[in-house]
């Protein structure tokens, strides 16, 4: 059966040991800015002390989950899934998925169908790619060529989705842990 098209950034299943604690995320400043940052997408350190949107590459804090902010039109409190472009709060914190022991699970761009041996193996993010209305959910993925070397993530397992678990077609959605996270790594930003 064909896996199913739909990306959706990087999204927290669970923890390797597989206890309880999976659900909780970590308070960061965001500062206002002209990009949007939606549900699940991956972010980074920054040098200003404050988050955001992540690149192909880059050493991750682990996936965005909502949004805290006081409207800066209507001055009430508001939380969301995602962050709007060109908002101008001076108050924005975004909540985190950044323990570096969380699976996550993320849909494998490219038409390329994959092979058992891939799970083991390591794979870095597709090129940023943004969400959209109405759901807001991040639209990344990761690049469909695994290898050996260095990358941001490291394949441990196939979705238990059964409608995107099939690996010999494309879009297959994997299981994964961020190999390259900010708190795992000795150099700093």
């Amino acid at each position: 059966m064909a896996n199913q098209d739909a990306p959706f950034g990087l999204k927290p299943v669970g923890k390797v040991s597989g206890n309880r604690d999976s659900g909780g995320t970590t308070e960061y400043d965001i500062a206002a800015c002209a990009s949007a940052i939606y549900q699940n997408d991956p972010v980074k350190m920054l040098c200003t002390g404050t988050i955001g949107v992540a690149a192909a590459t880059d050493t991750l804090i682990g996936s965005i989950n909502g949004v805290f902010y006081t409207d800066a039109t209507t001055s009430k409190p508001t939380f969301a899934r995602y962050l709007a472009a060109s908002n101008s709060a001076t108050d924005i914190v975004g909540y985190v998925n950044d323990d570096p022991f969380t699976v996550f699970e993320i849909q494998s761009a490219g038409s390329g169908a994959h092979a058992q041996g891939d799970i083991g193996s390591n794979a870095d993010l597709a090129t940023y790619a943004a969400g959209s209305a109405p759901d807001y959910i991040s639209a990344v993925e990761a690049v469909d060529t695994q290898s050996a070397t260095a990358a941001t993530l490291r394949i441990i397992g196939l979705s238990k989705d059964p409608d995107n678990n099939d690996i010999t077609a494309a879009n297959v959605n994997w299981r994964v842990l961020i190999a390259e996270h900010f708190y795992m790594t000795t150099t700093g930003i």
